[in-house]
């Protein structure tokens, strides 16, 4: 039982990520770039992991998702912000408490890597056969996951359509104005 309520933790701290990643393109404007788009990808990753060892059981397998996931949006997160390492470069996007979102999104991906090991570790003390009823806390951190998830995939449909999305966005290319 407590390697599912860690699970839930891990996928209700990927759903806050996501969520603020959201409300800052919604309520604040800010589209996402490619870049920001593939981290966010890595995020929904790694919580696809926490996801099935919730409803599956906890397994190497879906830890290796996660870490996978994190690596893959640690590599993404550090490739922007070498883009943005320049002197007089002001960075994509709005500042978060002094940082941009990507150096959060490589600090995020390197908890989350940390995170997995330490949940594979008490793995070898527990094993969690994900069978039993889910308590209501992993079910609404699964269905905010997955709400999100869906949420994002549609913005990211509105923003670039079928094709490439562009490298700073500007508008929805599926919404009028």
């Amino acid at each position: 039982m407590p390697l599912r309520l860690f699970n839930a933790l891990g996928l209700a701290g990927v759903s806050a990520v996501l969520l603020v990643a959201f409300f800052y393109q919604l309520a604040m404007g800010e589209l996402p770039c490619p870049l920001c788009l593939l981290q966010r990808g890595a995020f929904v990753a790694l919580g696809l992991g926490f996801l099935l060892n919730i409803y599956l059981g906890s397994s190497t397998a879906h830890y290796a998702l996660v870490i996978i996931g994190a690596v893959a949006g640690a590599i993404t997160s550090s490739r922007q912000i070498l883009l943005h390492i320049k002197p007089g470069d002001t960075g994509y996007g709005s500042a978060l408490l002094g940082l941009h979102f990507y150096s959060w999104a490589l600090i995020a991906f390197v908890a989350f890597i940390l995170y997995a090991a330490i949940l594979l570790f008490m793995e070898s003390f527990e094993r969690s056969s994900g069978r039993g009823p889910l308590d209501r806390g992993s079910a609404a951190a699964s269905w905010l996951f997955l709400s999100l998830v869906a949420a994002n995939l549609a913005s990211t449909v509105l923003e670039c359509g079928v094709g490439p999305c562009a490298d700073d966005p500007t508008s929805y290319i599926w919404l009028p104005g």
